[in-house]
């Protein structure tokens, strides 16, 4: 069964129990997933702030992007996952030769950049949402202020999360133009999301 088509006991379970998977990539695109949509909800609420028409457009294009991201996270749980379980099966591929052992180790190494890429698209995703934030904090009904507070900081511990999971990753990457891509990317992702955020808290 699919992470995001178990109840909410099950999968808690499932992050309790002794299983790697699944860990802290699948629960930080999960909390991105949450922030997400409440920034959805907000978005879509009666009696938004908007004083003209553009700005009920701008308020419904970052309420329906969001949406898109909300969707896309629940995705990269199921994904980072999976991406996880690729890591340890190519580790536990035979090496007994010297043609096991080279095979073994490309496929350690390509396990290890889509174990990478889930993550770092979680952080796009998270970055992408906490952007739009600043358009549902301005324009989003006022009594629900604290609801999109809560989203961004759900989206920013995801991001922070994804993160981590990218770093580690890499630590075992030997491709180091892909390495050093993947880290200013993550830097990158994480400086503007801190940015965006202080914008839609201002």
């Amino acid at each position: 069964m699919m992470l995001t088509s178990m109840t909410v006991a099950d999968l808690l379970a499932a992050f309790r129990s002794a299983e790697p998977t699944p860990g802290g990539g699948s629960a930080s695109a999960l909390a991105g997933a949450v922030g997400a949509s409440l920034l959805t909800m907000v978005a879509g609420l009666p009696k938004p702030r908007t004083a003209s028409e553009e700005d009920a457009q701008r308020l419904g294009a970052a309420g329906a992007r969001c949406r898109e991201l909300s969707e896309r996270l629940a995705e990269l749980v199921e994904r980072d996952s999976k991406a996880y379980d690729l890591v340890v099966g190519a580790f536990r591929l035979p090496k007994g030769t010297d043609g096991e052992k080279a095979a073994r180790t490309e496929s350690i190494q390509r396990a290890l950049r889509a174990a990478t890429e889930a993550p770092l698209d979680v952080m796009r995703a998270c970055g992408d949402a906490i952007e739009q934030g600043a358009v549902v904090a301005e324009f989003g009904n006022a009594n629900a202020s604290s609801d999109v507070q809560v989203a961004l900081e759900l989206l920013g511990a995801g991001l922070r999360g994804a993160r981590f999971n990218v770093e580690i990753n890499l630590g075992s990457v030997k491709n180091a133009d892909y390495v050093q891509h993947a880290r200013e990317e993550a830097e990158r992702l994480a400086a503007e999301a801190e940015t965006n955020a202080s914008a839609s808290r201002a």
